[in-house]
């Protein structure tokens, strides 16, 4: 993970009106629209598509116990499918797809136990509404409430809280718990796009991740990154800074952004410059995109914490997966 902190380094970029995404318009009619962009690098260049999102929470109970919790939204051509876990077993907990008997009724409970902590968990899918594209997670419509040892600690939904619980008519105890990380996998080509909120008081914020050609065309591709409209930071030569980290700043929040396209470009599977994947000379690998809030002021990265206190305070990160196609 070192080796992703000084590939490439510039002075921090504030997020500010003056550095604009000129071209974020017509990229987010592309992805809503299947359009293509006339920045585009390929003519066929068609949106990227969100095959899972893992959402990982952190509550303490009442009675002081601790437990994180892993929820999985994940889809293919087929199959739509939830997981709720804790702990490292992926075979315990709760899990519903399209495949089973039980996600056919999209509507019900279930209760199963993990490290002696009893669980329940309580879905409404049964007119979930999935976001542009046929995302893995639903964006409306729905509700996932999950209890443990008797109190609330989890709601997910557009639904309020209070509407939910009186829907399911359950009188438990509500515990906060913190969103600590969002991990979102993406299949396709060179344009991702999502939504954050780096604090829980926060805004939400549109992202933009794209690889495009340089004014060398495929020769030299080249990274942008765009919060809200506004580049935040610009690669060039992006076969030579494959990886790197830039420090920006969003609501007044310092956040480390790191990337490493290195399988785009030396994948097992393509040649540099061969041409394979969407037209701009990378690879077909996996490429990684981490969002970080900084704690405080702290002048380091938070990759370079070797040593960090058990209860200190989880910053949120967001991690970006993408696989080209």
């Amino acid at each position: 993970m070192m080796g992703l902190i000084s590939c490439y380094s510039e002075l921090a970029v504030q997020v500010s009106e003056k550095s604009s995404c000129s071209s974020y318009k017509n990229v987010s009619n592309s992805v809503n629209s299947n359009s293509v962009n006339s920045n585009s690098v390929s003519p066929n260049l068609t949106p990227s598509i969100q095959t899972a999102v893992t959402n990982v929470y952190k509550t303490t109970l009442s009675t002081g116990d601790r437990h994180v919790i892993t929820v999985t939204w994940c889809r293919n051509s087929t199959v739509h499918g939830l997981h709720i876990n804790s702990g490292n077993d992926p075979t315990t907990g709760f899990r519903l797809n399209t495949s089973t008997r039980l996600f056919r009724k999209k509507k019900g409970n279930k209760m199963f136990e993990i490290n002696n902590s009893k669980f329940e968990v309580f879905y409404d899918l049964s007119t979930a509404v999935y976001g542009a594209g046929a995302g893995a997670e639903p964006v409306e419509g729905y509700y996932v409430v999950v209890i443990v040892d008797s109190e609330l600690v989890l709601f997910l939904g557009d639904m309020s809280e209070e509407a939910a619980v009186k829907k399911v008519k359950i009188n438990k105890q509500i515990v906060n718990s913190d969103l600590v990380s969002r991990r979102e996998h993406f299949s396709g080509n060179g344009f991702y796009a999502t939504k954050v909120k780096f604090s829980g008081a926060g805004s939400w914020h549109d992202v933009l991740i794209r690889c495009t050609g340089d004014d060398d065309g495929v020769k030299n591709p080249s990274l942008s990154v765009c919060i809200d409209k506004r580049v935040v930071v610009r690669v060039k030569r992006l076969r030579w800074n494959f990886r790197g980290n830039q420090t920006i700043f969003v609501d007044g929040l310092q956040v480390d952004l790191m990337w490493d396209v290195h399988d785009w470009f030396f994948s097992s599977g393509s040649e540099p410059g061969s041409g394979s994947g969407y037209g701009s000379g990378c690879g077909s690998g996996r490429a990684v995109f981490m969002f970080r809030r900084r704690n405080g002021l702290d002048s380091r990265l938070w990759l370079e914490d070797e040593v960090k206190r058990k209860d200190e305070k989880q910053e949120f990160s967001l991690l970006v997966y993408a696989n080209r196609s």
